[in-house]
């Protein structure tokens, strides 16, 4: 019999069980449990106290959990305090003791204390933080492009509006990028602040990774010199039968500020000589790419699921955080089992701002937080979600009057990964 969860310390680490907190971390995601010195050396500059919780069996750690401060970008651009969770683990041998609920439980209050509006996750499996009050609030696509059937002339050679492309060093890139994802994340619904020790591992100032290559680093500068967009691509070396070249270049990571800087870009990718398959990587579910070529077809999906989930700790907050396109009240029940911030609510919307308070109004839509949250970001359709039977209209068009003030014209998009 499995002991119960109450003999297993669940509490913050100490800088001192960093190691050991790592070791099961990699244990927990199923590599190899070493932790070479580099490694340690790198990961350990990110530690803070009260952010990191683990779970002991005496001495070992058998559950993880870290967080960080980040923001989100809301519809119409404000910047959202958030709580970002990682490296959420349970070791195989204590699983079904509470260890996450525990933790989860712990650093989510610790969150609505600190003022966080929202706390935000890549859920590694579907099923488990729905139950936290997550939901699925941005959707990621990769495509896979076939370079020579998607009609694109391949003696193109950059733009001809007095714009350029070029190749920079990781060290330059490490300059520009930062700055430039700083613009493109304030005006992109869902995307995430990055910190700077992401920037060093994604150019390698910091080695985690001892297969980490270095990646070739396009940059678009518009006419007037503005760096308008970056990509970040590596290229394999493979040759057919018949001695002709079949490479395929995988994107890393690919961003702009504006159209002509995407449009350049992708341009690029698939006129690269050798290059006859192009790997976006994660994009946005309504990517400009496959439309951006003469045949879209030649762009198959290859990829498409959930990306960012998010917590909403502060209802008021978040829905007054965001724009709105259209004008209209809505009042809202919100369930919240965690008890954070559960309640009905008044929200009066227009393009000028929004309040939202609680209210004894007769409720027009019920819901979870976790549905709410799939709704913050504009993604979701309340309607779909009546449909699923996951809220429920308590006035005939309530659905519908909810999608008029929430969606969004485009769709929310988060590029990272933590």
């Amino acid at each position: 019999m499995s002991r119960a969860a109450d003999d297993t310390d669940v509490r913050p680490i100490t800088e001192a069980e960093f190691p050991e907190w790592l070791r099961a971390v990699k244990v927990g995601f199923l590599r190899e449990p070493a932790v070479p010195q580099a490694e340690l050396d790198a990961r350990q500059g990110q530690f803070e106290d009260n952010r990191y919780l683990g779970a002991f069996d005496g001495a070992r750690c058998v559950a993880t959990f870290r967080s960080f401060a980040q923001e989100v970008t809301a519809p119409g651009g404000t910047l959202v305090p958030a709580n970002a969770v990682s490296a959420v683990t349970v070791t195989a041998t204590h699983r079904r003791r509470g260890l996450l609920t525990r933790m989860m439980g712990q650093d989510l209050a610790a969150a609505k204390e600190r003022g966080d509006v929202v706390a935000t996750l890549n859920a590694a499996e579907y099923p488990i933080y729905g139950r936290y009050g997550f939901g699925a609030a941005t959707t990621t696509a990769e495509w896979t492009v076939d370079v020579p059937r998607a009609g694109l002339d391949r003696r193109w050679s950059g733009p001809d509006d007095g714009a350029r492309i070029d190749l920079v060093d990781a060290d330059e890139a490490g300059k520009l990028g930062p700055e430039l994802h700083d613009r493109f994340r304030r005006a992109t619904p869902g995307a995430v602040s990055r910190t700077d020790w992401r920037w060093q591992l994604d150019t390698g100032a910091l080695r985690v990774d001892p297969k980490w290559t270095e990646p070739f680093y396009a940059v678009y500068r518009a006419a007037d010199g503005t760096v308008e967009g970056l990509a970040v691509y590596e290229v394999d070396d493979t040759w057919g039968d018949a001695k002709q070249p079949l490479d395929t270049a995988t994107v890393r990571d690919l961003f702009t500020t504006t159209p002509a800087a995407e449009h350049a870009l992708w341009r690029y990718l698939c006129s690269i000589d050798w290059v006859t398959q192009v790997k976006t990587g994660p994009r946005a579910p309504d990517d400009l790419l496959p439309h951006l070529l003469p045949d879209p077809r030649a762009a198959r999906i290859t990829t498409q699921a959930d990306w960012l989930w998010v917590r909403i700790l502060d209802v008021v907050r978040a829905l007054q955080s965001r724009s709105y396109e259209g004008t209209g009240t809505l009042v809202l029940e919100v369930t919240d089992r965690a008890g954070f911030t559960g309640g009905r609510y008044r929200l009066e919307a227009s393009p000028a701002g929004a309040s939202c308070t609680p209210t004894r109004e007769a409720a027009e839509l019920t819901l979870d937080i976790a549905d709410l949250a799939r709704l913050w970001l504009g993604d979701e359709s309340a309607v779909r979600l009546a449909a699923l039977g996951l809220v429920r209209e308590e006035q005939a068009g309530a659905g519908r009057k909810a999608d008029a003030l929430l969606r969004t014209s485009r769709r929310p998009w988060c590029p990272d990964m933590f």
